[in-house]
C-alpha cells in the first residue's frame, strides 16, 4: 500500500463571469415585496458575490486585491428584470437518465412564473431535445399549475427523456418557431453541453433567448455545486438495499453480499449509503484503483475478513475497478465510454478465489441502480428542488444565459454552464468523506500497490 502524498493547491484563476441578454429595464412584480428586504447572515443583495475560497490557506494563496478573488453571483429575484412576463413564452426540456426530483423541478419552475412572474405560456418539449427536431414528430405539452399540480409526488418525469445530442442549429429553429424566450434544460453533463451549444447557436443568430439549466445527476459529480438534486434520495434509497445485503450474508456461512451503485466516475453514492447504513465492510470507488490478487490485495483481505467475522458486506460503485478491464472502445448514446461490468468481475473473481483456497461461499448480488433512480423525491430533495426551480426563474427573467443554478457554500448561484461541464467532481481519496468511509469500513487506504490519484474535487463532498 502507498500512502498518499501532500496534494498542491490550484492558484489557477476562475472566471465565474455570468452571461446577460442586456440591462434590465422592466419593473419586476416582485419589486414591493424585496424593497423590504435587508441584507443578513441568510440573505445577500443582488450586488453582493458569494466567495469560492473557504479558508484562510486558500485565500492566502489567491493573487491580487480583495476584488479579485474567485467569487460567485447570488441567486434570488431582481428588483428590475429583462422579460416582460406579459410577452414572455418559456420551454422546459428534460434529458437524460432519471433522478429523483425532476418532476419537482417542473412543478416548481411553472408555479414561479405563473403564480409570481403571471407568465402566462409554458411549454414542455417531450423525450428530451428530441423534442425540438420535426422529424420525431413529439408533441408539445402546455404546462399550468393545474396540470402540474401532484407531479411531484411521482418518480421519473412527465416530459419524458432521451439521451444523446441532437443539432442545436434545428433547436434553436423551433425555438424561434414557437416565440420562446426562455429555455429551462434539466439534465446532467452531457445535457448542459447541449445547452451551451444552443446558447452559442442563440449568439450567432443575435437572438434575445435565455438558457438556464438545473443541473441534474445522481452521481453528485457536477462541479462547483455542493450537491445536485436528487442525489439525497438516491443515497436514501441505496440503504435499504445494503441493509438487506447485510442480512442475507450473515445469516448464511461464508456469506457474502455484494451491492453495486451507481457512479460512474464518482462514488459518492456509494460512499454516503455506506456510511448512513454503516454496514459495509469494503467500499469500492472508481477515484481509488485496485487489484483484486496477490498480496494486500482485495481478494486476500475479503477473505481475511469473513474468516474473522464470517461473512462480509461489499459496495462498489459501477465505475470502480475500470482499471482491470482492456479497453472496448466503446460508447453509449450520449458519446459517455461504456463502462464494463464490475459486479459480474466481482463475483467471477471472489468465486474463484473461494474455491481455490478450498473455502465454502454463499454469494447474494444486488443491482438496485434503476430502482433508485426513479423513486419520488424525499423530503429535502423536494425542498432543495423547488428553491432551485425559484432561483432558475429569477436568473430567467433577469436575463441571465448559458448558465446553470446550484448551491455552494450554501449559498445559492449563479455558474457558467462552461465551468459545470469543465471537470468531473469526485470524491477525494484526500478528502474527510474518504476518511470517514475508512473509519467506518476498517478497510485499508487501497488494495494493492496504488497511491490515490488527485482528482477534480470542485464541489461538496
Amino acid at each position: 500500500m502507498v500512502e498518499p502524498t501532500e496534494r498542491p493547491a490550484s492558484r489557477e484563476p476562475i472566471d465565474f463571469t455570468v452571461e446577460s441578454l442586456g440591462p434590465r429595464t422592466v419593473d419586476s412584480p416582485l419589486a414591493p415585496r424585496l424593497l423590504a428586504r435587508r441584507t443578513t447572515h441568510h440573505y445577500i443583495e443582488e450586488t453582493d458575490r458569494v466567495l469560492f475560497d473557504d479558508t484562510l490557506s486558500k485565500v492566502s494563496r489567491r493573487d491580487g486585491d480583495l476584488e479579485d478573488l474567485p467569487s460567485l453571483e447570488p441567486t434570488g429575484p431582481r428588483k428590475k428584470i429583462f422579460f416582460d412576463p406579459s410577452k414572455t413564452r418559456v420551454g422546459i426540456v428534460t434529458c437524460g437518465g432519471l433522478c429523483p426530483g425532476i418532476n419537482n423541478v417542473i412543478r416548481g419552475l411553472v408555479s414561479e412564473l405563473t403564480n409570481h412572474y403571471g407568465v402566462r405560456r409554458i411549454y414542455g418539449f417531450k423525450n428530451g431535445y428530441q423534442g425540438f427536431v420535426p422529424s420525431y414528430g413529439h408533441d408539445v405539452v402546455d404546462l399550468t399549475p393545474e396540470s402540474v399540480s401532484d407531479i411531484d409526488g411521482e418518480g421519473g418525469t412527465i416530459l419524458g427523456t432521451s439521451r444523446g445530442q441532437q443539432d442545436a442549429v434545428e433547436v434553436v429553429d423551433c425555438l424561434e418557431r414557437m416565440g420562446i424566450s426562455i429555455l429551462f434544460v434539466i439534465g446532467g453533463d452531457g445535457t448542459m453541453r447541449g445547452a451551451q451549444k444552443i446558447s452559442a447557436e442563440i449568439k450567432a443568430r443575435d437572438l434575445k433567448i435565455a438558457v438556464v439549466g438545473i443541473p441534474k445527476t445522481i452521481d453528485n459529480d457536477i462541479p462547483f455545486i455542493d450537491q445536485s438534486f436528487g442525489f439525497q434520495s438516491a443515497f436514501s434509497e441505496a440503504t435499504r438495499s445494503i441493509r438487506s445485503a447485510k442480512v442475507e450474508a450473515r445469516t448464511a456461512p461464508n456469506g457474502v453480499s455484494i451491492v453495486k451503485l451507481m457512479g460512474r466516475h464518482s462514488g459518492f453514492i456509494a460512499c454516503y449509503a455506506a456510511l448512513a447504513q454503516n454496514d459495509a465492510d469494503f467500499v469500492l470507488i472508481p477515484e481509488v484503483p485496485f487489484t483484486l490478487a496477490g498480496p494486500g490485495g482485495f481478494l486476500e483481505k475479503l477473505r481475511e475478513k469473513v474468516a474473522s467475522q464470517g461473512h462480509a458486506l461489499v459496495v462498489a460503485a459501477e465505475g470502480a475497478g475500470q482499471e482491470l478491464f482492456d479497453d472496448d472502445g466503446l460508447k453509449d448514446a450520449s458519446g459517455n465510454k461504456k463502462l464494463q461490468d464490475v459486479g459480474r468481475l466481482l463475483r467471477q473473481a471472489i468465486t474463484d478465489d473461494f474455491a481455490a483456497h478450498d473455502l465454502e461461499l454463499n454469494m447474494r448480488y444486488i443491482d438496485p441502480s434503476y430502482v433508485i433512480r426513479s423513486v419520488p423525491a424525499n423530503p429535502y430533495d423536494s425542498v432543495y428542488c423547488i428553491r432551485l426551480a425559484h432561483a432558475a426563474v429569477h436568473a430567467a427573467m433577469a436575463g441571465r444565459t448559458n448558465m446553470v443554478v446550484g448551491r455552494w457554500r450554501r449559498r445559492f448561484v449563479h455558474i457558467p454552464i462552461a465551468l459545470a461541464v469543465s471537470a468531473r467532481n469526485q470524491v477525494d481519496p484526500h478528502g474527510d468523506l474518504w476518511w470517514s468511509v475508512l473509519e467506518a469500513t476498517g478497510q485499508p487506504w487501497s488494495f494493492g500497490d496504488f497511491a490515490p490519484e488527485h482528482v477534480s474535487a470542485f464541489g461538496g463532498q
